[in-house]
């Protein structure tokens, strides 16, 4: 009797558990061959395809290379219940050799990134491409630690659960390691449309 009725609510308790907690996204790919977007010293723009959203960072460093560093990024399907994006667009630009703090304005997802290398500061300006759902709210938003944990280190940082957003970052700039700090602002979103906009 224990075991048929162990037989008839597992399937039950794994349903439900795959659709009300969250779970992890798996491995990530970070494109073609694992290469990376830029090369140093170089200007680069990045755009996850329609529909997706960045989901992780790669970075390293090298001080040779003009305190440059190389970047990577990887993207997921946005959930089925934010719909298809009805609008994207670019920030504006953050400047290379200051501290700043972006969300996406209306709502927005990060589904992209662009960045110029300045050698005169030996820094990068920065500007988040952005996806809008709908008229879908962010909610519970929090920062991540600091990526990378100190300057000048290797950064891998990954969302490592769904329905967990990417909405914008602070950093941190060095003027004695010419590197930058992130922390990354992610959210929830809303399945409903709301009646309001950040601003």
């Amino acid at each position: 009797m224990d075991i048929f009725l162990l037989c008839v609510f597992l399937p039950l308790v794994t349903v439900a558990w795959g659709q009300y907690s969250d779970y992890y996204y798996g491995p990530y790919n970070y494109g073609d061959n694992d290469e990376w977007v830029n090369v140093y010293r170089q200007g680069f723009n990045f755009q996850c395809p329609h529909g997706q959203v960045i989901v992780a960072v790669r970075s390293v460093f090298s001080k040779k290379e003009g305190s440059d560093r190389l970047w990577n990024y990887a993207c997921m399907p946005a959930s089925q219940s934010l719909g298809e994006p009805t609008e994207c667009w670019w920030e504006e630009i953050n400047r290379a050799g200051t501290e700043w703090y972006q969300t996406c304005s209306n709502n927005g997802l990060v589904a992209g990134f662009q960045s110029q290398y300045f050698p005169s500061v030996l820094d990068r300006e920065w500007q988040f491409y952005c996806c809008r759902y709908s008229r879908r709210c962010p909610y519970s938003c929090w920062l991540t630690t600091e990526h990378p944990g100190h300057y000048g280190e290797d950064m891998d940082m990954m969302m490592y659960t769904y329905d967990y957003y990417i909405r914008g970052a602070t950093t941190t700039f060095s003027a004695v390691h010419r590197d930058r700090q992130w922390k990354f602002i992610v959210c929830r979103m809303t399945d409903y449309d709301c009646p309001f906009q950040n601003v």
